[in-house]
């Protein structure tokens, strides 16, 4: 540690040493306190005699010695080294004095103290617990005073503007969002065309889309191209216990951009600040959370548009905010940044996987189809898991094997080894696994397949990987029915070929029954319930997965015999295209069982 970082910042003592000073000062005191009780005899462990078992001892010879004080208080020592302490009655001194002097006990006197030094005396460890008390509660109180004013100032990082780490060549795919994000480092390089055409500059900007999909890494790219001042805040930083922080914070910030002109403050998590007013869900801290929100809105307003900052802000909860946020004048322009697509998934590998060693098998176009739905920040996890693969099998290159490998680990766990199956087990999955690979691969609306395992995973006791040959943006009702029937191939191959069904559907039956709900209530397609729509949504201010029903009993019960047909119709269908194709899918069962993995190639060989 350099010697700066030892010492305040006015070259004072180190607040560590200082600390350790009046700790000891505290302990040396505390001794002293104790130490003056114990001489006046507030600790001493002496026992209490009464007078007569005083003179029983004496008479016995056992007394030793004693000191007698003016009030005939007696502190004396036994023969075997044991004190004691009792009183003289007035009446018993003289008699005292007489039976002391046949057994030859040694006799001390005590002078009498004065009367106000003594009462000093024996207030003196008293009055110094008290001092030492009144100096902590005095130190305590001027801590926390220095901490109150501390609560006050914004926590947001500066990161400085003269060298932007993060540009747009860091950030691949989004093509479209950069297009709209564009105008923004023109008005901050360039302000002065706006002016000459009238246009105000973008103010309020609000970033949507889900987690990890790079919101944050969009908004450093920003301010990367346009060479500005970043200065990024949390929405939680905002709101503490004390009522007034949130709103001081939010100014605090804002005087920071105006410092750093022109600039850019990026707020993330917005919905922890600008949740809307009133909700049942903010029990407890409606008055901070309101304060900071209002004083929020206040700075948006003030803002002048020549000022040269710009703010932006994500969250990807926007149902949650305010509608006084959204207005106009404020975050009145909204950019989504989706999930990317395949084109765009292949780019973001392209930037993760610069400066690492990659084998020359590897095709991100395959990587990419087998990953749709991730978002950046699970691309970049897929590629480190790929790395450590093959770091672990002792390899200085990443393969196609380890990219495969890490996709299996980031969706349903690490595979283990299929001798953790009995052998019964392991007969029952292959022909699980086999039904739900045969009923894919015999479909045309069915996406195909690409491999298929009976080695077990935490989430999984095989898996069935299917791998859609380009994005798609909608589903047709063949292809949700083909879904469908996939999803039932494997219950209906354990019924055909084992004449029972086991435990391993379960989660098939979910996602099943899941899809034909959202076939019936979403996308009308049931000719009994008619073309409607009632889609699936939490109960506004209730607990979260609490949905609302906003139809009646009788609609309910016709939705429940619709799911149930549409299910029952798509296990028989799964049943008929497995006894179809019995032959090929009894030499695939004997090859899982063999070899415990089959690619989707050797599949389309056995049905050809």
């Amino acid at each position: 540690m350099s010697q700066d970082a030892t010492q305040d910042e006015d070259g004072g003592m180190p607040s560590w040493r200082q600390r350790s000073r009046w700790s000891w000062l505290v302990w040396a005191a505390l001794a002293v306190a104790i130490a003056g009780m114990v001489g006046l005899g507030a600790f001493d462990p002496a026992e209490e005699l009464t007078y007569t078992e005083f003179v029983e001892l004496l008479e016995d010879g056992e007394v030793e010695r004693i000191t007698v004080d003016e009030d005939g208080r007696v502190d004396g020592e036994l023969g075997d080294g044991t004190a004691f302490q009792t009183v003289v009655p007035p009446f018993a001194q003289d008699e005292l004095e007489e039976r002391l002097l046949e057994e030859e006990v040694e006799v001390e006197a005590v002078a009498p103290a004065d009367g106000f030094l003594a009462s000093v005396l024996a207030f003196l460890p008293f009055l110094l617990i008290i001092g030492l008390f009144l100096f902590l509660l005095q130190r305590g109180a001027s801590q926390q005073m220095g901490m109150m004013q501390g609560m006050g100032k914004s926590q947001a990082q500066v990161i400085d503007a003269e060298r932007p780490d993060v540009t747009f060549d860091d950030v691949a795919g989004y093509e479209e969002v950069r297009e709209e994000v564009r105008e923004i480092i023109d008005y901050l390089r360039d302000p002065e065309r706006f002016r000459e055409v009238g246009a105000r500059g973008p103010g309020g900007i609000l970033l949507l889309g889900a987690s990890g999909t790079g919101k944050t890494l969009m908004a450093r790219a920003i301010a990367g191209e346009a060479d500005v001042a970043f200065i990024s805040a949390s929405g939680s930083e905002f709101v503490e216990m004390l009522v007034g922080v949130g709103a001081s914070r939010v100014r605090d910030l804002f005087e920071k951009a105006r410092e750093r002109q022109p600039s850019i403050i990026f707020i993330d998590e917005l919905d922890s600040i600008g949740r809307k007013r009133g909700s049942q869900t903010n029990i407890g801290s409606n008055n901070e959370q309101e304060q900071t929100l209002n004083q929020l809105l206040k700075e948006l307003d003030g803002f002048d548009p020549r000022e040269g900052i710009v703010i932006l802000a994500a969250t990807n909860r926007p149902e949650m905010l305010d509608e006084a946020l959204l207005r106009p004048g404020r975050f009145d322009r909204q950019i989504e940044v989706p999930l990317p697509t395949q084109d765009d998934r292949v780019k973001i590998l392209e930037v993760h996987l610069r400066g690492k060693p990659i084998a020359d098998d590897v095709d991100l176009t395959v990587v990419a189809r087998g990953t749709p739905g991730f978002s950046g920040a699970q691309l970049e996890n897929l590629v480190n898991e790929a790395a450590i693969t093959a770091l672990r099998d002792d390899r200085t290159e990443i393969q196609q094997v380890d990219f495969d490998a890490a996709r299996d680990r980031v969706v349903i766990g690490k595979r283990q080894s299929s001798d953790l199956l009995r052998d019964a087990e392991k007969h029952r999955v292959a022909v699980h696994e086999a039904g739900h690979a045969i009923v894919a691969a015999v479909q045309d609306a069915a996406d195909p397949v690409a491999k298929v395992t009976i080695l077990p995973a935490p989430k999984a006791l095989g898996t069935t990987e299917q791998l859609p040959t380009e994005e798609r943006r909608l589903a047709s009702e063949a292809e949700l029915q083909a879904s469908l029937v996939v999803r039932l191939g494997g219950r209906a191959a354990e019924l055909v070929v084992l004449d029972e069904m086991s435990t391993g559907a379960a989660e098939d039956l979910a996602q099943a029954t899941e899809l034909a709900g959202r076939m019936v209530r979403e996308f009308g397609l049931s000719d009994r319930v008619g073309p409607v729509g009632y889609p699936t949504q939490d109960e506004p201010g209730g607990l979260p997965g609490v949905q609302s029903r906003p139809y009646a009993e009788d609609t309910q019960q016709q939705v429940d015999e619709e799911v149930q047909r549409l299910l029952r119709e798509a296990a028989e269908r799964a049943e008929h295209l497995i006894e179809e194709h019995r032959e090929a899918f009894d030499q695939l069962v004997a090859r899982l069982l063999e070899q415990e993995q089959v690619d989707g190639e050797e599949i389309q060989q056995l049905l050809a």
